[in-house]
């Protein structure tokens, strides 16, 4: 189980510089490195031409919602082919069906990103004024070992300047990457413990900006255990199409909620309320359970209590008919509504 107050740590240590804060031990660096070798040769390289998924989604009337994606190779879609099979088409297109109107969609992630790398993507979108914005990123920190303090507070930097130009903002975690199916133990209990700490010290910044995050956390887990031919890309290492559907679809009705598209539960009167905690808690209950929204609520009209600002949990369920595409039964790969009309 993961510790709120190491969470709080860290992101304490955001806010103070980063301090000596690291995810790892000296003492299992020398393992972890031949580990790391290992896999990444068995992971090996997959060439990949990016399809090409800027452009209109849905139609109806209105001005088209300007959405644009950030991140990294999750966020890009790495190893699909069809534009319509990326994160950022899916859930554009389920904006598309929920809000019935067009969504403009403009995809700034890169392969191998990690959240310095945001900063380079704020630039590229600042002009575009986006009223939302959904962000897949962490993986890359914990594999390249960045203290999770400085991978953070760029992401916090990054939040704080979308929220404060009028931007709704989506964070999906940092992944578990305890499930990648080649990475052996003890690597693979080191990048879980990773992975959560991490997710759990985004979600207390990104909520603390006024934005909302999503765990992904072991999302996939079962399923890539299970149908690992079908929920792995080519490399092992990435999802498959399939993945990536499930993926947007836990994140897309938060993006729904973000832009006033789904009603947000109503504040409780005290901080006793069902699902309403102190981030620092909230974001470590988050980080253990998939497909967990943490946003920020108020308490007696309040944001802040004595252990600090108000967060609440919740599970968002897809509306199959809102999201625009959902699982086929057949296990084909699901398909969103309409693709890019205009590039």
């Amino acid at each position: 189980m993961l510790r709120a107050a190491r969470a709080r740590r860290i992101a304490t240590a955001t806010a103070f510089g980063g301090g000596g804060l690291t995810l790892l031990g000296a003492s299992t660096l020398v393992l972890l490195y031949v580990q790391v070798r290992a896999a990444y040769r068995s992971i090996g390289q997959t060439e990949w031409k990016r399809p090409k998924d800027n452009g209109l989604y849905g139609t109806g009337d209105g001005e088209p919602i300007r959405f644009v994606m950030m991140g990294d190779s999750t966020a890009a879609g790495f190893a699909v082919t069809d534009a319509l099979q990326t994160p950022a088409a899916l859930i554009a297109s389920g904006l598309a069906a929920a809000a019935d109107r067009p969504v403009r969609l403009r995809n700034v992630a890169r392969v191998g990103a990690t959240s310095r790398d945001l900063l380079a993507q704020l630039e590229k979108i600042r002009p575009l004024s986006p009223r939302l914005a959904v962000v897949f990123v962490g993986a890359n920190d914990v594999t390249h070992r960045i203290r999770p303090a400085d991978a953070v507070a760029h992401l916090q930097y990054v939040v704080r300047e979308l929220v404060g130009a009028g931007t709704a903002v989506v964070v999906g975690t940092c992944p578990d990457l305890g499930t990648v199916q080649p990475f052996a133990q003890p690597l693979r209990y080191i990048a879980r413990r990773a992975s959560r700490q991490l997710a759990a010290a985004q979600t207390i910044a990104v909520v603390e900006e006024g934005g909302r995050t999503v765990s992904l956390s072991d999302l996939l887990s079962d399923d890539f255990q299970l149908y690992p031919d079908e929920m792995f890309g080519p490399d092992r290492f990435h999802p498959s199409a399939r993945g990536y559907a499930q993926a947007a679809t836990a994140v897309l009705p938060s993006a729904c909620a973000a832009l006033g598209l789904l009603p947000e539960p109503v504040d409780p009167a005290t901080g006793r309320g069902e699902g309403v905690l102190p981030v620092h808690r909230a974001a470590a209950a988050a980080a253990e359970r998939a497909g967990t929204e943490v946003s920020g609520a108020r308490v007696a009209g309040v944001e802040h209590g004595p252990r600090g600002r108000w967060a609440r949990l919740l599970r968002r369920e897809a509306q199959p008919d809102a999201t625009g595409f959902q699982q086929d039964p057949t296990n084909e790969t699901p398909q969103a509504d309409s693709g890019p009309a205009k590039r």
